[in-house]
């Protein structure tokens, strides 16, 4: 488990722990938590880095629990729930419509009584005795808005539902909103995830108990109904519909009314919109802190270090600003780093005998040659750092071995320069190999020529060639046209030549062949 928390970013390992809690107590196999940690997050994407950690999470969580408390379902479902009637999807349409607007109703009064709450003007701890005397007051009315509200999903699943009076199961769902926005949004702890289920559930019995006997086709048992009630609510409000539907029937230990509810969290979603219960919920990866960066400059993640670091040992240009300077070994080692507010700590009159070693900082952030320019940037910016050392680390004796140095402005003039060149830069499909794929222009070496008399550097292999919408395979035969798109098979140490070959430009004296 370790090596997934060392592997990815500290937001995946917090999903992870989420997943496996939120697992633990459902019967199945635990399948809802880890495809809740790739969907929670975003309105409209999924984090697919977090499903294999929380995938391992969600499975030790659930033997834990269920070595400690059992392993029966939190609800217990009574006979068969099977799907077996298609007009019944009528029925599970206008439960969907009726759960996004209800959904829609649970998001805006919870947060707009939350903000109510914060706008008074009164001591903290002041405002959730307000909170909890206006619940204590709503369940002196209705008993059953209380509490996390399970057992009443329990009850109304079987046929106890026919035992509480009409109007308590058509409040519920309302006074459900309203006692979880007073508790939570008047500073009360507690959580909207059980909330929700407990509206969903009830939103499905209000809407079989006035079907009931009344239209044809309704199932005898109420079940169907607040099942796929609990998923088609909180599925649509969260964006979560595929984890939400594998989580309730985990809980019921039911699989039967997957189809139905697909039809009503279809519909859900669309009502709901860009609508949501959790206000940091961002719209997709793009938008998301932890990959902002890298989508927002995908170029970047195809180009790597060696190619926009500065080579050691530096020379200083005019142009240049001294932000610092590495101190090595006698073998070219990476030390240290000192930089001008090390120097600036150390007394004036100690400047003079001052050693470099006794200022200089040790605990160096420093990156390798083959890492990419996304990878790089992110570093610098999260570390609030205008450069970094690029070192190359020996296996044998794990030293640093400097070889340059990458800054912000030299990241972003490799990024205009890939922009204006018609080359693009790939990950190879085998390993410690890069592709890239160049235009052929007129005046390339290649230009014009069998592939045989191309005079590849070495290490370089051609493995595709697109003309038009025609893709061939290369042979020594095949001559290279201008307007070609080329794939090109390097290793990382040969891509400097290769694209200094693609770079040169030669005056023909022969016709260029064409075919």
């Amino acid at each position: 488990m370790l090596l997934f928390l060392v592997k990815y970013p500290p937001i995946v390992s917090t999903m992870v722990c989420d997943a496996g809690g939120l697992s633990a107590p459902s019967s199945a196999p635990p399948w809802a938590g880890p495809v809740l940690a790739a969907e929670i997050l975003y309105k409209h994407d999924l984090e697919v880095e977090a499903v294999i950690p929380a995938l391992i999470a969600s499975i030790i969580g659930y033997s834990v629990f269920g070595a400690w408390s059992g392993w029966n379902p939190i609800f217990v479902t009574h006979g068969s729930l099977a799907f077996t009637s298609p007009p019944q999807l009528l029925y599970y349409v206008v439960l969907g419509l009726l759960c996004g607007l209800i959904g829609l109703l649970y998001a805006r009064g919870f947060y707009g009584i939350t903000h109510r709450f914060h706008r008074l003007r009164l001591p903290k701890w002041v405002k959730p005795g307000i909170g909890g005397l206006l619940v204590g007051l709503i369940g002196l009315v209705l008993p059953q808005a209380l509490g996390m509200g399970y057992g009443w999903v329990q009850v109304s699943m079987g046929p106890g539902l026919l035992s509480l009076p009409l109007w308590v199961i058509l409040a519920l769902p309302f006074a459900k909103i309203l006692t979880t926005g007073l508790s939570i949004g008047s500073g009360a702890s507690g959580g909207i995830f059980g909330p929700g289920m407990v509206i969903g559930a009830m939103v499905g019995a209000s809407v079989w108990r006035l079907c009931y006997h009344v239209l044809p086709g309704v199932p005898d048992t109420p079940g169907p109904f607040v099942i796929v009630g609990m998923m088609a609510l909180f599925g649509g409000i969260a964006h979560a519909p595929l984890a939400v539907m594998l989580m309730v029937a985990e809980m019921t230990g039911n699989l039967s009314m997957l189809a139905p509810a697909m039809i009503a969290v279809g519909i859900s979603s669309i009502v709901v919109g860009d609508a949501t219960i959790y206000t940091s919920q961002v719209p997709s990866r793009a938008d998301s802190p932890a990959h902002r960066l890298q989508l927002s400059f995908p170029l970047l993640s195809t180009l790597a270090v060696r190619q926009a670091m500065t080579p050691s040992p530096l020379q200083l240009s005019p142009q240049h600003t001294v932000g610092g300077a590495c101190v090595l070994d006698a073998r070219g080692n990476l030390l240290g780093v000192l930089t001008l507010a090390d120097s600036g700590r150390v007394p004036l009159g100690e400047r003079g005998s001052r050693r470099v070693e006794g200022a200089m900082n040790r605990d160096v952030l420093a990156i390798q040659p083959d890492d990419t320019l996304d990878v790089a940037l992110e570093q610098l910016t999260s570390h609030r750092i205008g450069w970094m050392p690029v070192v190359e680390v020996e296996t044998a004796t794990g030293g640093r071995h400097l070889i340059g140095r990458i800054s912000t402005q030299e990241i972003v003039r490799a990024y205009r320069e890939a922009l204006a060149k018609g080359s693009r830069r790939m990950r190879g499909l085998v390993e410690s190999t890069v592709m890239l794929e160049a235009e052929i222009e007129p005046g390339m070496r290649l230009a014009g020529r069998p592939l045989r008399e191309a005079q590849l550097p070495t290490e370089s292999l051609v493995v595709s060639i697109r003309r038009q919408n025609e893709l061939l395979f290369p042979r020594g035969s095949t001559v290279i046209e201008p307007d070609d798109l080329v794939t090109f098979l390097v290793s990382p140490s040969g891509e400097e030549r290769l694209r200094a070959y693609l770079a040169e430009r030669v005056e023909r004296t022969e016709p260029i062949l064409l075919h």
